[in-house]
């Protein structure tokens, strides 16, 4: 198996200097930030990094035919080129680009080495869900069609910084959970705004009830006011939770204990956290958060 040391890459990177330079700046100015990242870690495939965060290498031109990531990603080039064919189309990726892939979408990926060094890197940083924050696609952004027609990410100050940073807490062990969620919380709020990183906040349908559900617990939802928010029937919105293994009435009631869970942690006392979540019966509310934190309110508390 090809293992390259620090030394190779270095040497590697000389070599391609001049191909750099002729990158937009902040494309250069990723590379130059990230790329040190991986010395000493080439070996061919898929290698975790860190949590959510890979390194994928090859040395040969390969072409991986139908390829459906369970989740989406971002993915930044770092030596050779990627190509994407979806249908007819193909979008070509080189050194220093940002791009985003859907999940459980299948399609056609080239991964060309790079003509000097001879080999293909590129950074994987998984997103399975979002964090606290970070909104789904809307209604009427799920209306409006599919992704952009570009998967690539165009680059921007405040991204190319959110990125580096984001990457280098993923990856150190001394940085709390906390500080790598808010990174990538970074990451996601200025990637919210793009077309072509929509496939990142397209999420289930009850993922997407619960969001709903979590902006305004003490709301008196139900199915027909729900279903209006999504821009959809009520008698379908069941039928796809069903498909999905849930039902409105249980994301309803794990969204609005988590929500007085959060407020009963923060100082809140059981009442206030009861009305927070849209609770009327306080005994009632008393009888569900018991079976689902194993404790009364207070106790909880």
């Amino acid at each position: 198996m090809k293992c390259f040391s620090s030394s190779v890459l270095r040497y590697s990177a000389a070599m391609n200097l001049i191909v750099t330079q002729r990158l937009p700046d902040l494309s250069r100015r990723l590379l130059d930030r990230l790329r040190p990242m991986v010395a000493g870690r080439l070996k061919p495939g898929m290698n975790a990094y860190a949590e959510q965060l890979f390194i994928y290498c090859c040395f040969d031109r390969e072409k991986v035919k139908a390829l459906e990531l369970e989740d989406p990603m971002i993915g930044i080039v770092l030596y050779g080129q990627k190509e994407i064919w979806l249908g007819d189309r193909t979008h070509a990726f080189p050194p220093g680009s940002v791009f985003v892939l859907p999940g459980k979408v299948p399609m056609d990926v080239v991964n060309i080495p790079d003509e000097t060094t001879g080999f293909y890197v590129a950074l994987r940083l998984d997103v399975p869900s979002l964090p606290e924050g970070i909104a789904p696609l809307s209604a009427t952004e799920r209306l409006e069609g599919g992704e952009a027609g570009s998967f690539g990410v165009p680059l921007g100050e405040d991204l190319v910084e959110a990125l580096c940073h984001a990457a280098a807490a993923v990856t150190d062990g001394a940085v709390s959970e906390t500080i790598k969620r808010l990174r990538l919380t970074e990451v996601l709020a200025l990637l919210r705004a793009l077309p072509e990183a929509r496939a990142l906040f397209r999420q289930s349908l009850s993922e997407e009830v619960a969001w709903l559900i979590a902006t305004a617990p003490s709301e008196p939802w139900s199915v027909s006011d729900m279903a209006g928010e999504l821009g959809i029937g009520a008698s379908t919105l069941r039928r796809h939770l069903t498909a999905e293994g849930t039902s409105f009435r249980a994301i309803l009631r794990r969204e609005r204990l988590k929500a007085a869970h959060s407020a009963i942690v923060s100082g809140a006392s059981s009442i206030a956290a009861a009305e927070a979540a849209g609770y009327a019966s306080r005994s009632h509310f008393s009888r569900r958060f018991r079976e689902t934190f194993g404790t009364s309110p207070t106790g909880r508390r």
